[in-house]
């Protein structure tokens, strides 16, 4: 059947049609009156295909620029991307991107860039990504094979169109009803590039003060309130720069499944790791991790000499045992000759523990000690390059590394921390600061004149689990002291060549490469220098350093 010559449609004639008689508008193309009475008279017909078209269009923008704001975005199918005239809706855009696209009307416009917009949601804030700018469009095109190439779930019923996160598939992102037109038009909230820059700067500050621990965890921390008092997370564009010295490492291989225990104390895993080139300032060269497999809540502590393994075991099982009211069941460990001797084995039979141990040349066999063993060098490693702290302070790197990490989220547990798997008790983020920190500490009226400043300077070395205090490196006296009177000062360091306070940036641009940032950071001569200097001087460590043991480690030991 030929098309109607009055509303263009296939399924009736001319004489039948129902606009017969009645005028259309050249303005705005409908039907019932003539261009000088329209009320859109003065505007162009936004980009679109015209509704009089043959072929009906379902998600295709019908509405003009009097009709949408700026913050208003239409759901389209049509569309191959997202699509914006707002200039300044973006966060970041790249001008050099360009190219052409072809609108429904097929009419040829040019994209003068791609780049990502930040919107606030109820969920939080959300950055939309390859966004083309187009400045000759007239309306905002949201596109549906866009997002759905991103991964998100797009279920359309009756007049509303549902969107699912790409993560989480049953977290509810937005609910559109559909409009005049048959449009399904959203209305967004853009974020204030301010506002957006602040929010950068304190996803930033939280992924140092947890010890450089992944973006996504730690907005799985907050989505899911596992933490207390942490604020909305996002990630961001960059590369942290001691992240990447500190943490780089081969592609893991294929993991496959184990046992797991299905209460607390059920299984132990430990391992000894060590001996350190460098002592601590206590003089340990090793330390010793106790993991309990149900909660994955880890134990670490240190030691001068590996003779020292069976004492620590004991004062551990003596604390888990009276914290838990439970009894270790299952201990599991290497080869070593620290486990495997006539008093250790003695002792496990008469505290009735099952002692498992791996077979020779196979440390996978306890990889759940190994991933935790990696995990916690890289973030101590981290945590020293970003401060440029000296190797002397490792043992409050690892001692650090551990406490963040119990309150960190890991896959083995399912929406709760290590912590609060062991305890019950919520995590709190409030009192956390970043390692390495410089800071100042109260001095009590009873320790000086009063004349006499009321401050001394230090670096924030981690937390005491011993009472509610920080533990801080004196630098007047040398000294690691416990206080809770101090005040930090997270962006400044330590300059240990010059003895004096410093600035100090923690992210690289996105597009450096790892090599170039190391080859910039310190020459040779530098590094030479510095490495004859008197030792046990403190010192500013070169970039590249990192925590070494002092020995290759033996083939049949599963944590070396």
């Amino acid at each position: 059947m030929r098309p109607c010559r009055i509303c263009k449609r296939t399924n009736h004639l001319e004489k039948d049609c129902y606009f017969r008689g009645n005028p259309q508008c050249r303005n705005c193309k409908r039907f019932g009156h003539v261009e000088k009475d329209c009320r859109l008279k003065g505007n162009h017909q936004a980009n679109c295909i015209e509704e009089n078209n043959s072929s009906d269009q379902l998600f295709s923008t019908c509405n003009s620029v009097a009709e949408t704001g700026e913050a208003t975005w239409y759901i389209d199918s049509a569309a191959s991307n997202h699509m914006t005239y707002n200039k300044g809706a973006f966060q970041t855009l790249d001008e050099s991107f360009k190219t052409n696209v072809k609108l429904g009307d097929n009419h040829i416009v040019k994209v003068e860039g791609k780049g990502s917009v930040a919107i606030n949601t109820k969920k939080g804030t959300r950055i939309i990504n390859d966004v083309m700018y187009i400045p000759n469009l007239r309306t905002n095109l949201f596109s549906v094979g866009q997002m759905m190439e991103k991964g998100y779930t797009l279920h359309f019923e009756g007049d509303s169109c549902t969107i699912y996160d790409n993560k989480d598939k049953t977290l509810k992102i937005a609910e559109v009803r559909m409009k005049e037109h048959r449009c399904f038009p959203i209305h967004l909230q853009y974020m204030d590039r301010t506002a957006m820059k602040a929010q950068e700067d304190q996803s930033w500050l939280w992924h140092r003060r947890l010890g450089h621990f992944n973006f996504q965890g730690l907005k799985i921390l907050h989505q899911k309130k596992m933490m207390t008092d942490l604020p909305q997370i996002q990630a961001v564009e960059g590369a942290c720069e001691a992240c990447l010295q500190g943490k780089q490492h081969k592609k893991p291989f294929p993991s496959g499944t184990s046992w797991r225990a299905k209460a607390v104390l059920e299984l132990i895993h430990t391992d000894v790791c060590g001996p350190m080139r460098t002592p601590s300032h206590e003089q340990n060269r090793y330390f010793i991790l106790f993991i309990d497999d149900y909660s994955r809540m880890t134990w670490v502590y240190f030691m001068r000499e590996k003779s020292e393994v069976f004492k620590v075991f004991k004062k551990f099982k003596n604390l888990v045992e009276k914290q838990s009211g439970r009894s270790i069941k299952v201990l599991r460990s290497d080869r070593g000759k620290e486990y495997n001797n006539s008093e250790f084995d003695k002792f496990c039979e008469e505290e009735g523990i099952e002692h498992q141990t791996t077979v020779s040349y196979n440390p996978q066999q306890n990889g759940v000690l190994e991933r935790k063993n990696r995990t916690v060098m890289e973030m101590a490693r981290s945590m020293l390059q970003e401060k440029h702290l000296p190797k002397t302070f490792w043992a409050e790197a690892v001692y650090t590394a551990v406490y963040l990490l119990n309150r960190c989220p890991t896959k083995a547990v399912q929406n709760m921390t290590p912590i609060e798997a062991w305890s019950g008790k919520k995590p709190s983020a409030k009192h956390l600061r970043v390692f390495g920190s410089i800071c100042y500490v109260h001095i009590p009226t009873e320790k000086r004149h009063k004349l006499e400043e009321k401050t001394e300077k230090g670096i924030f070395l981690g937390y005491s689990t011993q009472s509610k205090g920080y533990r801080i490196y004196n630098l007047k006296t040398k000294k690691l002291i416990i206080s809770r009177d101090v005040e930090f000062d997270e962006d400044a360091m330590w300059n240990w060549d010059e003895e004096k306070v410093e600035r100090q940036s923690v992210m690289i641009p996105k597009e450096t490469p790892p090599q170039q940032q190391q080859e910039e950071g310190t020459d040779q001569a530098e590094m030479e220098r510095r490495s004859q200097q008197a030792p046990g001087s403190p010192r500013r460590p070169p970039p590249s350093e990192e925590i070494e043991e002092e020995t290759p480690p033996k083939k049949d030991k599963a944590s070396q």
